[in-house]
């Protein structure tokens, strides 16, 4: 009932609710633009005019009791810092927070979130078995997932990790705290957004999206299929990643902003761009499902244009894969990954849980 009270005041006003986003509503008239974003009872507004945003207050507050929090510096636990050209989305309250409720506020800091090509155990074995009580470690999978829109950087880690919270092994629980301890040298990095760059638009297999050279969009998820080669799995990616373009195009289309055409699409897999860009039905691919082959309709249609790129600089790799110190701080800093609050505290750790402590002794 709230949302519908909500909606009809600001239909009234005049805002249209955007069809690709349900949250979002856009006034646009003459010269004047305003976007209106919707999080529950949190709302963020901004435009090209400052007195049509102060008109929009004074609506709101004829039809509601609000509060206004003045310019956005925090919102849903990611504070916004503003420099002097662009901003940076950061979570390092609600690192610090997660650090010190797991006790790990004084741990000793590691370079990577997960070891190189490392892959978790499914099954039991001797000195390593399944924990009694899992509820912990659900817990710290549950706040690290709400950390990753900030920090790509652990996207993998994460998703990996998550796949084991019906059944956790006592190295779960480990490769877990790795993870915090990953965290605890760089609490405050986060998502830089620059303006300053020109306004060109570029995606990667992976995926991950970019405009104007900053991240806008991410995903490290397992595929629903098994894939018979590394052509097929890669070519899946290239499928979910040109969904993805096409939602952020029309989201963007939305806020008029066009002619983004054609979209750059990298891939480091050579045998799966000459597949997306040939429209003839391979023996190897005869077996794909319809949907993937949306690659090669919108190759040939002119929306994207598939590139070639080297697995060295292969951006998605942080979202696919553990990688070495160099090569993780190397993909890190192509993401945009920006620390305002550098950390150098070293030190060690004391949990304080007695469900986990026994298994993490070591740290």
């Amino acid at each position: 009932m709230w949302n519908a009270k909500l909606i009809s005041a600001l239909l009234e006003y005049g805002f249209v609710q955007i069809g690709n986003d349900y949250s979002l509503y856009i006034l646009s008239k003459d010269d004047i633009f305003v976007a209106l974003l919707v999080y529950v009872d949190d709302i963020i507004i901004t435009d090209n005019n400052n007195s049509e945003v102060d008109n929009v207050k004074k609506f709101l507050n004829s039809k509601f009791m609000i509060k206004d929090l003045g310019l956005f510096k925090y919102f849903l636990g990611i504070e916004i810092i503003k420099g002097d050209e662009g901003l940076c989305m950061s979570q390092r309250k609600y690192c610090l927070d997660l650090l010190d409720e797991f006790g790990m506020s004084a741990c000793k800091l590691i370079d990577t979130p997960l070891e190189v090509n490392s892959v978790l155990a499914s099954e039991a074995s001797e000195g390593d078995d399944f924990l009694e009580n899992i509820t912990e470690f659900q817990k710290l999978i549950g706040k690290l997932i709400y950390l990753t829109p900030t920090r790509p950087d652990i996207s993998y880690s994460v998703q990996t990790l998550s796949q084991h919270m019906h059944a956790p092994l006592q190295s779960h629980v480990k490769a877990a705290l790795r993870v915090l301890r990953y965290l605890k040298g760089s609490p405050g990095k986060g998502i830089y957004a620059d303006w300053g760059k020109c306004f060109t638009r570029r995606s990667v297999s992976g995926l991950c999206l970019f405009l104007c050279g900053s991240l806008v969009s991410l995903k490290s998820k397992k595929q629903p299929t098994v894939s018979r080669s590394s052509t097929e799995s890669e070519y899946r990616s290239l499928a979910a990643t040109t969904c993805e373009i096409i939602f952020v195009l029309k989201l963007l289309d939305d806020f008029g902003i066009h002619n983004l055409l054609p979209v750059h699409l990298f891939c480091d897999n050579k045998s799966a761009l000459l597949l997306a860009a040939n429209p003839v039905f391979h023996e190897r691919s005869k077996h794909f499902e319809t949907d993937v082959h949306i690659v090669r309709e919108k190759n040939l249609s002119g929306l994207l244009r598939l590139e070639y790129v080297d697995s060295k600089d292969q951006v998605a790799d942080v979202f696919t894969k553990g990688l070495c110190k160099a090569q993780h701080h190397f993909l890190s800093q192509r993401l945009g990954l920006l620390d305002y609050f550098p950390n150098k505290i070293e030190g060690g750790c004391f949990l304080f849980f007695d469900d986990l402590k026994s298994y993490v002794a070591e740290w």
